[in-house]
């Protein structure tokens, strides 16, 4: 398939800057993806669609603070540092993004805090963009994280808004989140209410998690019309031995798998036999799943509304089927549905 039929007109105001007050009760279109027939309810009306021994797979990743604003030595020119990952935790080693990219050479100092109390030093140029920081920072390990972190904001990313607020803190993080990594909420999963699982609970369905750090590769624009060309960002992935277990048993006894989320699409999808059973896994991915696709893993999926052109839209879209899922996104246009990470979701059954 080519990028642009992935293309569409979206109004930047259909792309939610807030999150509704209730997380389970924002709106839920569901796409029956044998019939096309799709209907319209509130997300917590999910379980109406699954019973006992069904299983909900989230992808428990824990987002950081990883936006810093800081200033270059000798110019004090304002420079954004996007953290993306650490790379070593005793030498104070992180991949980073750099903003602007050009003023930034091996070697320069960039301080960071309202006294310049955090240093770092550019150790390494990987990529146009990208650079390594080795931070300069003499104290215990928990104490440095306590300061980086302390000093870096929600990384909302701007077209959602321009600067997060304190709340975005809680609100751009699942009520799950355990494994920090990830520097953008799996959006699908901020729906999921404390209330709503217990409602699980009685209707007997199950829930497991695998792990999935997700990066700034789901966003990058995809800058080549064959898809087949496209490479995505490694991202890592743990999947346990436990929840293997539960999701091949699940689909043994005739029971659906519901994988909640792109990420969850992808990671499912990364390891599997020729028996189509997930197998545990920890290492890392870059899946990327575009129409046609033949699933091994979930028998369904939800998960929010994305934007143009997106990686995660094409994931959508080789589940569902590519032309039932374009007529339902201009179902959601004339519907009003809100799109993005706080926007609502769309369940594929």
């Amino acid at each position: 398939m080519k990028l642009s039929q992935f293309n569409f007109n979206l109004p930047l105001e259909r792309i939610a800057s807030e999150p509704t007050r209730w997380r389970d009760e924002c709106r839920l279109m569901v796409l029956h993806k044998d019939t096309g027939e799709i209907e319209h309810r509130i997300f917590k009306d999910i379980i109406d669609y699954f019973g006992k021994g069904d299983t909900f797979v989230l992808n428990d990743t824990k987002v950081f603070p990883a936006r810093l604003y800081g200033k270059k030595e000798k110019t004090g020119a304002d420079i954004e540092v996007f953290l993306l990952r650490e790379l070593a935790r005793e030498q104070r080693l992180w991949d980073v993004i750099v903003d602007p990219a050009r003023k930034i050479r091996i070697g320069n100092k960039l301080y960071f805090g309202e006294d310049e109390s955090l240093v770092a030093e550019v150790i390494d140029n990987t990529t146009s963009r990208g650079r390594t920081l080795r931070f300069l920072y003499d104290g215990p390990y928990e104490e440095f994280k306590e300061t980086l972190y302390g000093l870096g904001e929600t990384p909302i990313l701007r077209f959602v808004k321009e600067k997060p607020t304190p709340e975005d803190r809680e609100n751009f993080q699942t009520i799950f989140a355990k494994h920090e990594g990830a520097v953008s909420a799996p959006a699908a999963g901020l729906h999921f209410s404390r209330e709503l699982f217990n409602r699980m609970i009685l209707k007997d369905i199950n829930k497991t998690f695998i792990t999935m750090h997700m990066g700034l590769g789901h966003f990058r624009k995809v800058d080549v019309e064959d898809l087949s060309k496209h490479k995505m960002d490694s991202e890592r992935l743990i999947i346990t031995q436990e929840t293997a277990d539960l999701i091949n048993n699940t689909k043994a006894s005739g029971h659906q798998v519901l994988a909640v989320g792109a990420t969850v699409i992808r990671g499912l999808e990364t390891y599997v036999t020729t028996n189509d059973e997930v197998k545990p896994y920890d290492g890392w991915t870059n899946k990327f799943i575009f129409p046609p696709y033949r699933f091994a893993v979930p028998t369904s999926i939800v998960s929010n509304f994305h934007l143009p052109c997106s990686t995660m839209l094409m994931s959508v879209a080789a589940f569902g089927g590519y032309e039932k899922v374009m007529k339902a996104y201009e179902e959601a246009l004339k519907e009003e549905y809100r799109f993005g990470p706080y926007g609502d979701a769309m369940l594929i059954i």
